[in-house]
């Protein structure tokens, strides 16, 4: 009777032998046979296309994510009151900050700093400050939903000096 260490070694042997035969088969069909190379181009064109699409269809979904994930926002609202604001803000910070941890939560973390830039007083200079601290993935969706949102006023400052910025001179050639 055999032993079991010499069945398994004539098994993985032959496993062995067949792969390495059916990679020189391959290899033979790929120098020697024009169809075959293209048929082979040709798969590899329709998995990159497919893989494409894939792509595509998941860019189009998490923008709808955004979209809907803004629009619940501000139906939930913002508070009004500058004690409210101030511990609205922090507490979605924090929030932000604890899901950034988990990077398959990118859209909450990202939800959660832009509840906390609605009610910021100056955006603009939180923003730099989130480009400073957030994690890239967080800013990029964190950015579409700012684009998303246009009653969201970015500007550095709000209730700034006119300046008719036609009548400054200019330098260089005119």
């Amino acid at each position: 009777m055999a032993q079991t260490s010499t069945i398994v070694t004539a098994s993985v042997a032959a496993a062995v032998t067949g792969l390495v035969a059916y990679a020189a088969f391959f290899d033979y069909q790929r120098r020697n046979k024009a169809e075959f190379r293209r048929e082979l181009r040709r798969n590899e064109r329709k998995q990159h296309k497919a893989e494409k699409e894939e792509a595509e269809q998941e860019t189009v979904r998490q923008r709808q994510a955004i979209k809907r994930a803004v629009d619940a926002a501000k139906e939930e609202g913002f508070p009004t009151d500058v004690e409210q604001k101030e511990a609205y803000f922090l507490q979605q910070v924090s929030e932000g900050e604890v899901l950034a941890q988990d990077p398959t939560r990118v859209v909450d973390a990202a939800l959660a700093f832009y509840r906390g830039l609605k009610v910021y007083p100056t955006p603009g200079d939180l923003i730099s400050i989130y480009d400073k601290t957030v994690a890239k993935p967080i800013l990029d969706v964190l950015a579409e939903m700012i684009a998303y949102d246009d009653s969201l006023n970015i500007g550095q400052f709000q209730g700034g000096v006119n300046v008719d910025l036609g009548n400054m001179p200019t330098v260089g050639l005119d």
